[in-house]
């Protein structure tokens, strides 16, 4: 009786703890991965949205998990989510391995498939749909009592609610029927599942490829990881055979590296644009340094929006000119973060260009809730009110920015509240209107407009002046300055040194009052570093360095 007590316990205990470290790591370690999933979807409370997700194979459950994914808003409450479905599949499988007459001792190896797919979540394309079909399907099995024969009642009806993972619950009644000698049920059942899928290949307009694979499990709707296949085959191995609880070990070790560093470094600078926080963008770039393009063009928009590029640009890495504006990407990523650059530095027109091919290029077709926030603002500061109208009535059907969009539908109402909004009133003075089509060859011309259009434009300022510097070239950096100063007081540290630079090239003196004495002593030093062959490591941070390094 004691031991049985422990036990009991003891599994309880496991399973919270298992519980709660699945929430501290969503939560603390990558809550921009939960706002990522929720940004490229849109959950509306619209009765032509949920009929047509609840018409196809594996609709209900996507439907349902659309709903949760979009309180991944918030990172505790998508952090708990998160947790409750990890937790819901371990004590499925352990259930089926209880009735199926496992051992108290087993307990931890029903952690296995729960660890596995925590694993597979590293892959941002799975979508909460999978892990929400393949609970509701351990449910139903656990659930299974009776004849095998309910099987043809159940199958179909699985299959419209979870998708084709049904198909592990007719493995599972196969497997049943065959332990029980009932071989033509067995059979039957399982190729009266495939069936099923097959039959609806002919009235459904998708490739029966797509069906065998899942509609909704995965973003991308021409890859499929095939290995996902193991998770459900892994819950009938756990079930059925005795596998050594210490073997949960490898799985446990095996999580961390599901999830790629570097490609969640990108969605925690992209978390942090979206929310604005750019000193948060600074500080992690300070203990990091960011290498890739996209975090590279983050850090840089963050020192502009401080008005900090033209005295700290060069303690970081630079990634040449595309540190500043990347090369336009087709894609649904890349897209997003470079609208949020020319949103900010006034081209309101290519922001809502890029704004519309990111949610083109979304794979699965959905939606985004935060594309369709940014069209309506577009469409606001730019006078386009019918359009903007039609953005915020659609995003009147959601949870989180219903009350964001009521705010500003009332703007609409009273045109001159649109002038004097902090943000919007300040992008109508900086936007180009004009702003549809230019080179992205020419990005200089385009910071030099801006900078002319509005002398107040702060970030275009730092871009147009930044530019030559990352492009190397002195001359037009001069012009530009020229042309600057001639307008605005504007003469940052990155400056100074260039300053001084383009005189020494010209082998002139530096005009009084235009470089620091601190800055021209460092600049002496530095040259008599690099005239006489030494290394130039002591002067990283500078602008000379990132001149004249190899």
């Amino acid at each position: 009786m004691k031991n049985t007590i422990l036990t009991k316990y003891g599994g309880i205990a496991l399973t919270t703890l298992f519980g709660i470290i699945v929430f501290l790591f969503w939560r603390f370690i990558y809550p921009h991965a939960l706002v990522y999933q929720e940004q490229y979807q849109l959950f509306l409370f619209d009765s032509s949205y949920i009929l047509g997700r609840i018409g196809l194979p594996g609709g209900t459950a996507t439907l349902i998990a659309e709903c949760l994914t979009q309180f991944y808003n918030h990172p505790t409450i998508g952090a708990i989510i998160q947790s409750l479905l990890l937790v819901g599949v371990q004590l499925m499988t352990w259930m089926l391995m209880k009735q199926n007459g496992q051992k108290d001792f087993l307990y931890l190896s029903s952690f296995i498939p729960a660890l596995i797919l925590w694993y597979t979540l590293g892959d941002e394309s799975i979508l909460t749909s999978y892990t929400l079909s393949l609970l509701i399907v351990l449910t139903t099995m656990k659930l299974h009592s009776g004849s095998d024969w309910y099987a043809l009642i159940i199958v179909p009806l699985l299959y419209w609610i979870a998708g084709p993972l049904m198909l592990l619950y007719a493995l599972f009644i196969s497997i049943r029927s065959t332990r029980n000698k009932s071989y033509v049920v067995g059979v039957g059942i399982l190729l009266y599942a495939v069936c099923c899928i097959a039959i609806s290949a002919l009235w459904l307009p998708y490739p029966s490829k797509r069906l065998f694979a899942g509609l909704f499990y995965y973003r991308f709707v021409d890859i499929y990881p095939y290995w996902l296949l193991a998770i459900p085959i892994l819950c009938l191995l756990v079930t059925y055979l005795r596998i050594h609880p210490v073997l949960v070990i490898a799985p446990m070790i095996l999580v961390p590296y599901g999830f790629d560093a570097k490609k969640y470094e990108l969605m925690e600078y992209d978390y942090l644009i979206r929310r604005q926080q750019w000193d948060a963008i600074i500080t992690k770039a300070e203990k990091q340094h960011p290498d890739l393009p996209m975090s590279v063009c983050a850090t840089n928009l963050a020192l502009g929006m401080k008005n900090q590029l033209g005295h700290r640009a060069f303690r970081f890495y630079q990634h040449g000119t595309e540190g500043l504006l990347p090369k336009f990407e087709r894609d649904f990523t890349s897209a997003l973060l470079t609208g949020e650059i020319y949103y900010h530095l006034g081209l309101v027109n290519t922001a809502q260009r890029h704004a519309f091919e990111a949610m083109e290029a979304i794979p699965n077709y959905n939606k985004s809730g935060r594309i369709v926030k940014r069209l309506a603002e577009t469409n606001l500061i730019n006078g386009q009110y019918k359009v903007a109208e039609k953005y915020l009535r659609m995003l009147e059907k959601t949870v989180f920015y219903r009350t964001w969009a009521k705010e500003k539908l009332e703007l609409i109402a009273h045109e001159e509240l649109i002038d004097k909004h902090p943000v919007y009133g300040r992008m109508r003075q900086m936007r180009l209107q004009d702003d549809f089509l230019f080179s992205d060859t020419e990005l200089d011309k385009i910071f030099g407009q801006l900078f002319m259009h509005n002398p107040k434009n702060q970030l275009a300022i730092q871009y147009l002046l930044i530019h030559p510097l990352l492009n190397k070239d002195i001359d037009s950096f001069m012009r530009y300055l020229i042309a600057v100063q001639e307008k605005v007081k504007y003469n940052p540290t990155v400056c100074q040194e260039g300053i001084i630079f383009a005189y020494s090239q010209r082998q002139q003196a530096v005009p009084e009052g235009f470089v620091s004495p601190a800055i021209q002593q460092s600049f002496s030093r530095f040259a008599q570093v690099y005239s006489q062959g030494g290394g130039i490591e002591a002067f990283k941070g500078t602008l000379w360095y990132y001149l004249m390094k190899e």
